[in-house]
């Protein structure tokens, strides 16, 4: 729904969970999609090129400026800009960025006349917008215009029943890519990599499987072949708790709907963290939710 018209899109959530390849699926998903998708790491430029590299420059507008310079929003005309790191963009521009929101208006660096461009923009953040607006860091009028579709990806260790399909889609790539026989995980290895915090998110994951499948190709991975801090997580799996049936009995279904349900206010409402608590797939925990009607809680 979101891909298939122009909204301005936010899309949040930690280093390496993959809000680039987000942005790339809403442009190839879009009406934009046979045009130009043009990125950027707003922390990646020193603060006095930011305004060139986004808008660009006319000869003679500073110090080196031999030529005319196009700037990405001309780059992108027609297609999408994704703006990555949006948090770190100076205020200076964010104002410029705001006026382009606005009327679709850009301002070379040296120049008197605006010109217009046909541009969709997609900013994405690793951090708190609204802590930085508190701070006068980030500008509130900015964030509201951005913020029209935010799209939140949830860390990796929140969504661990896609580790191993991830995993599997990993060593597929790299298999192809290296000409090796891909590896598999076996079950104790799937293990450990559920208990995992992965504080590098699916990247962390990625780069895992590209080393496995060369050093591993074609072999069942064993925990003992897994980095060592991967043996240093204490696997929740592993836990067995007693439980004590009454002489009277219970009813499962209640039981069940129970436990759920203290999930569910433990991690306030988020079905990732609740599945994880359980040992259940996310699935599996929408299923029994709607089975003890506990979707509206």
């Amino acid at each position: 729904m979101v891909a298939a018209t122009d909204v301005t899109v936010l899309i949040k959530g930690e280093t390496g969970t993959g809000k680039e390849v987000l942005a790339s699926a809403i442009q190839k998903d879009s009406n934009r999609a046979n045009k130009p998708f043009v990125t950027l790491n707003c922390a990646a430029l020193p603060e006095g090129l930011v305004e060139s590299e986004i808008f660009g420059h006319k000869k003679g507008a500073f110090t080196g400026a031999f030529a005319d310079k196009q700037g990405l929003f001309q780059a992108a005309d027609g297609g999408t800009l994704f703006l990555d790191e949006i948090n770190s963009l100076p205020l200076t521009i964010q104002s410029k960025l705001l006026r382009f929101l606005e009327s679709g208006e850009c301002l070379q660096v040296g120049s008197t006349k605006p010109y217009h461009v046909n541009v969709r923009v997609i900013a994405a953040t690793n951090s708190d917008l609204t802590k930085l607006i508190e701070t006068g860091e980030f500008r509130r009028d900015l964030y509201f215009r951005l913020n029209v579709v935010p799209l939140e990806l949830p860390a990796l260790h929140e969504r661990c029943e896609d580790i191993e399909v991830l995993a599997k889609h990993f060593f597929v790539h790299f298999a192809q890519a290296h000409g090796l026989e891909s590896p598999t995980f076996s079950r104790h290895a799937l293990r450990s990599l559920r208990s995992y915090k992965w504080p590098g998110n699916v990247r962390e994951l990625r780069n895992l499987c590209e080393r496995l499948s060369i050093l591993l190709a074609g072999r069942v991975i064993e925990p003992e072949n897994l980095p060592h801090e991967f043996a240093l997580q204490k696997d929740i799996s592993t836990t067995v708790i007693e439980f004590k049936l009454p002489e009277a009995g219970v009813q499962l279904d209640e039981l069940e709907a129970n436990i759920i349900h203290q999930a569910l206010a433990r991690t306030n409402g988020n079905r990732s963290k609740s599945a994880r608590l359980l040992g259940i797939s996310r699935d599996t925990l929408l299923y029994r939710i709607q089975k003890h009607g506990l979707a509206t809680h």
